[in-house]
């Protein structure tokens, strides 16, 4: 089921629901760049475990309002989030991948607001992302600024970008990633403005998320992909020793975009975390 919740700041923040409403709730969000539409299979798997499982569209991304004047900031996000957990009326259990996971991690670290979340998955995000890995993404997204001509190029540029992960032969679940300009051309489906925004202030950025880091006390898995270079293990280390009840699961074959190359694995692995949480807690 398609939803579209009005958050505080006024943006209509777009949804896709599965399961039964009054399950436990389990609320996924998405890499910078991507759309709710990458958590997909995760979502339906989720739903038949027996959560209410809800993928949002980030602001600035996929059918969610741009916002006007470019407030991309984690914690702009992070107020979108509690916006809809309030509506829902029960706190979520988060399951956030880079960009997402950064967010969720500013909600579950905020002691004026982690009431709002009841268990945190970060999926190949640690405290802050690796550096250079982080580059890696802000350089691959700024490379289709001038758009494709056919969504057979802008897939041929995923593939260059992921040489290990098989090329798909049906390229239309591409078209929930891009949207078609008026130029003719097909665009990534965000706010330019997203990359201009997150590259600002880096050091105020690690600062402040770890300052979240240092007053988790949710449950916590961190999963990691065997082959990323965004979540290294110097950043897996500091994130055990800031979170130290965290939960770690390394999943072989697997790359930054987790779920994708290995949403089997990796949806067991969230299904088996969230499933024996302490309800009572």
């Amino acid at each position: 089921m398609n939803l579209n919740f009005e958050v505080d700041a006024g943006l209509q923040i777009s949804a896709t629901a599965l399961g039964n409403s009054s399950d436990d709730l389990v609320v996924l969000l998405h890499g910078g760049g991507q759309t709710r539409h990458a958590w997909g299979a995760t979502t339906k798997k989720l739903s038949e475990c027996g959560f209410y499982t809800l993928a949002i569209d980030l602001r600035g991304h996929g059918d969610s309002d741009w916002c006007p004047n470019g407030d991309y900031a984690i914690e702009n996000f992070r107020d979108d989030l509690v916006s809809i957990i309030k509506q829902i009326d029960r706190p979520a259990s988060l399951v956030g991948a880079s960009l997402g996971g950064m967010i969720s991690l500013s909600l579950a670290g905020d002691e004026s607001l982690s009431k709002h979340c009841n268990a945190l998955i970060m999926v190949d995000i640690g405290i802050n992302p690796n550096e250079d890995g982080s580059n890696e993404i802000l350089n691959f997204m700024r490379s289709g600024s001038d758009g494709f001509g056919s969504i057979e190029e802008a897939s041929d540029a995923i593939s260059k970008y992921l040489p290990h992960r098989q090329k798909p032969k049906d390229l239309s679940g591409l078209k929930k990633n891009l949207r078609l300009n008026y130029d003719g051309k097909y665009y990534w489906h965000w706010d330019p403005q997203f990359i201009d925004s997150i590259s600002k202030d880096k050091i105020s950025y690690r600062k402040r998320l770890k300052s979240y880091a240092n007053f988790v006390r949710v449950p916590t898995l961190l999963i990691k992909g065997a082959l990323s270079n965004v979540l290294t293990q110097q950043e897996v280390d500091d994130f055990l020793i800031t979170i130290p009840h965290t939960e770690f699961v390394e999943i072989d074959k697997a790359a930054h975009m987790v779920a994708g190359d290995r949403n089997d694995i990796f949806a067991s692995a969230a299904v088996s975390f969230l499933a024996n949480l302490d309800r009572t807690r």
